[in-house]
């Protein structure tokens, strides 16, 4: 009580910028969830903040050098001001830890992304010793029995719920292993309690997180059990889960596609490569005869099942023949939505030191596979121009005048809705359309027929 009632005199106020995946945002909102408990709040306005967190991700290139960067700025910012808590989290912060404050003495804190929990002691030791602190211990148990005592105070109609941390695949490319830990799977009452919650404050779409999402498993309860699960929760419109790995694409899995009202079609399934040569070298798991029995599986049980991939172009090994194959995969599958990078080697990885492939080339390869990706992309949302789509309505446009919500694809949706329609879904009749977003008009009669 004592920490809460000295850092309300102070007005505290938290400016947190997050870099990353979906998993990155939701520990940015846990996060606030937990030092709101000890007096901050959360300003939009980082020059206001005494407190500047930074959420990092490792895996994007020069990733360590660009939270440096970003440290620079805050220096700049607070030149003349009081300066803030400088507060590194996520996980840069783990693979970095002690080394980055003896790099910067202006970060004061250095935490990862399995000791959140331990973020208000921290924040109060700093406050009654001025002492600089990491916290970077592996302990998902304890983070989230931790987190379930606080509620998820999302309130958004689309809201994340991470149910599944770290990675025992050790791809030669990915720090996740090092960065997140090893696989754990959250307890699966603790999991259904927060997406009750979370229904309970307006959420009506349910995104469950892992980096491994698919390779959730406690106590016999699978992924499959847990989706069939919250589905049952009155109010909950949809369902999604991301990422997976095709290893853990399962027969249940699949097999949940045939009974499941709520789960949506687009599975997002990185595959990397096309190549079965640069899968072995990347030390992926699976073939591409494996991928592709996963996709004409599902294809069988729903042909309306699309799929969104990762792909990384210039692996080193990669030849002609190799990237070919990862062409031809992109025009068979036809992904609708899918990232893609140039290959760049991660400290600590297997693939940091070998020789890599001649930038120029890979510039070109990835040229062309974006271009076929964007034409994919493309042609899916040309041929959805005069159909009627069931869109999820999240929020007003930016102009204020229409709304924004997402098809059952994940794709944006613009039209002329209201701002009562923020939570529905309302059937539109898609007019117009680019490569990211769908332009259209809502349907009144309800009767109508929805694609």
């Amino acid at each position: 009580m004592g920490l809460k009632k000295n850092l309300n005199k102070m007005n505290q106020k938290i400016f947190i910028k997050t870099f990353g995946c979906q998993m990155n945002e939701y520990d940015s909102n846990r996060i606030f969830d937990i030092v709101k408990k000890i007096g901050f709040h959360k300003t939009e306005n980082y020059e206001d903040a005494n407190c500047y967190l930074l959420n990092t991700c490792h895996i994007r290139d020069k990733a360590k050098e660009k939270v440096y960067h970003e440290i620079g700025r805050v220096k700049k910012i607070f030149k003349s001001k009081i300066k803030p808590m400088v507060i590194v989290a996520g996980c840069v912060a783990q693979a970095e830890n002690e080394e980055m404050l003896k790099r910067e003495p202006y970060i004061d804190m250095v935490i990862g992304p399995q000791s959140y929990h331990k973020i208000n002691n921290t924040i109060k030791e700093y406050f009654e010793k001025k002492k600089k602190k990491e916290e970077t211990e592996f302990d998902p148990t304890a983070k989230f029995d931790y987190l379930s005592k606080i509620k998820n105070n999302s309130g958004k109609i689309s809201s994340f719920l991470t149910i599944q941390e770290g990675c025992d695949k050790f791809c030669h490319f990915c720090v996740v292993p090092y960065t997140r830990g090893p696989e754990y799977s959250r307890p699966f009452n603790q999991i259904l309690d927060e997406a009750k919650f979370l229904v309970d404050n307006g959420t009506k779409e349910i995104i469950l997180l892992g980096q491994n999402v698919n390779a959730y498993d406690n106590e016999g309860n699978k992924l499959s059990n847990l989706i069939l699960e919250i589905e049952k929760i009155s109010g909950l419109e949809r369902v999604r889960y991301t990422t997976s790995h095709p290893k853990d694409m399962t027969e249940d899995l699949i097999e949940v596609y045939k009974y499941s009202k709520k789960l949506m079609p687009l599975v997002h399934l990185p595959v990397q490569s096309g190549s079965n040569k640069i899968l072995n070298l990347m030390n992926r798991k699976h073939s591409i005869n494996e991928y592709l029995e996963i996709f004409d599986n599902l294809k069988k049980i729903n042909a309306n099942i699309e799929f969104s991939s990762d792909f990384i172009i210039g692996y080193p090994g990669e030849d002609e023949k190799d990237f070919k194959e990862t062409f031809d995969l992109i025009k068979k599958v036809k992904f609708i939505n899918s990232y893609s990078f140039i290959f760049s080697p991660r400290p600590g990885t297997v693939a940091a030191d070998l020789k890599l492939i001649d930038k120029k080339i890979s510039m070109q390869r990835l040229e062309k596979v974006q271009n076929q990706l964007f034409h994919n992309q493309m042609t899916k949302n040309r041929l959805l121009e005069n159909k009627t789509l069931n869109v999820l309505v999240e929020n007003l446009a930016e102009d204020k005048t229409q709304v924004f919500g997402r098809s059952e694809y994940m794709t944006s949706v613009i039209f002329n809705g209201k701002k009562s329609d923020i939570g529905k879904i309302v059937p539109v009749k898609i007019k117009q359309s680019n490569r990211s977003t769908l332009f259209g008009e809502k349907i009144n009669n309800l009767n109508q027929k929805v694609a």
